[in-house]
């Protein structure tokens, strides 16, 4: 009986949402557009690529208000225990192996000699999909906060190769024009500092080197962008490209990406939605000027707050992994119209 209570909840709840929203997102659409947002036909089952032009305004949003697990205690807490099921319920629902090669694909690692880090590679599903695309294991180093997440990653025969290393996004371990590609996908929306991330990512590439993060998209529902900011950080396109921009990246695009039965909808935001990818044309670090670093996860920290954070962040993300199964039953609900009219996921998802 639980389990019916929490489909039941899992299917009400978006609907609710949409009614509650649906005098105020055309408005909404138009001032913050999201990322995928107006997908025709031909792009519902592959993703887009935007190569952005023209001065970026700074969204409205402030990026620097931490969201309940975006602190790298919590967050280290939180896949404590995810890392168990990760594999098995994160990444089917929201990181398919059809969306990491169209992800990964603008990185070019094409190259067995690359030498590339993965930063914030979890149990090393996006690691996997840097071999497929043609780079050495050998030539790879993957690195994660995580040491539960680096141990399901230690265990996999595909990457017995890779040197594995538990490390700080925000403080890589690498001297600085040494690397060729830097990839990181499902670990910028943790960090608390997404701009000193990417400046870090600018710091490790040789002159050429690209970068390729692959993260959230922001939701434009009401209780969809509520809930998502309870639980981490869904940046905007907009955030992207800024940091990208403002750490010294040139030829900045965007490649657009969510689940197949999605049908291109974006108005929940998506864990997965989109590839950001630049290119380092000078030598040395990013003369981008940083404050201070703003956590040190080595100070010492209250249990209690932490713990409820770790709560509250938790159930804002609960709904996230409801949303999938949502969309993926509405999905189904839809198909045997679709037999007779072609547009009908694309109008009723």
């Amino acid at each position: 009986m639980r389990h019916c209570w929490i489909v039941f909840f899992g299917l009400l709840l978006p609907q609710l949402s949409i009614a509650f929203s649906f005098h105020q997102h055309t408005i909404w659409s138009q001032q913050r557009k999201p990322c995928g947002a107006g997908f025709s036909q031909k792009q519902i089952c592959r993703s887009q690529c935007v190569k952005m032009a023209g001065t970026v305004q700074a969204t409205e949003r402030p990026v620097t208000r931490l969201r309940l697990i975006q602190h790298k205690k919590e967050a280290f807490w939180f896949y404590r225990f995810l890392s168990i099921v990760y594999d098995h319920v994160v990444n089917p629902g929201h990181w398919t192996e059809e969306m990491r090669k169209e992800a990964l694909k603008p990185a070019k690692l094409e190259w067995p000699h690359l030498d590339t880090v993965d930063v914030g590679g979890g149990t090393g599903f996006c690691t996997i999909g840097i071999i497929e695309e043609g780079v050495k294991p050998q030539n790879i180093v993957m690195i994660d906060q995580s040491p539960h997440q680096l141990e399901k990653a230690r265990n996999k025969p595909e990457l017995q190769d890779v040197k594995i290393e538990q490390g700080d996004a925000e403080e890589l371990p690498f001297d600085t024009d040494s690397k060729d590609r830097y990839v990181s996908a499902g670990s910028i929306e943790y960090w608390p500092e997404p701009q000193r991330g990417i400046c870090e990512a600018y710091r490790v590439l040789r002159p050429g080197g690209l970068a390729c993060i692959i993260g959230p998209v922001y939701p434009t529902n009401p209780i969809s962008r509520l809930l998502a900011d309870i639980w981490m950080l869904f940046p905007t396109e907009q955030e992207y490209i800024e940091w990208f921009r403002n750490a010294g990246f040139k030829d900045v695009q965007i490649t657009r990406i969510g689940p197949w039965w999605y049908h291109g909808v974006r108005r929940h935001g998506l864990i997965m939605g989109c590839s950001v990818t630049g290119r380092k044309d000078d030598t040395g670090p990013s003369k981008f000027v940083l404050p201070a670093k703003s956590e040190d996860v080595r100070s010492p920290s209250n249990f209690f707050v932490n713990s409820l954070r770790l709560f509250l962040g938790t159930l804002g993300g609960f709904y996230y992994f409801i949303v999938p199964v949502y969309m993926f039953l509405k999905h189904l609900l839809i198909s045997p119209l679709s037999l007779v009219w072609k547009d009908a996921h694309r109008k009723l998802m």
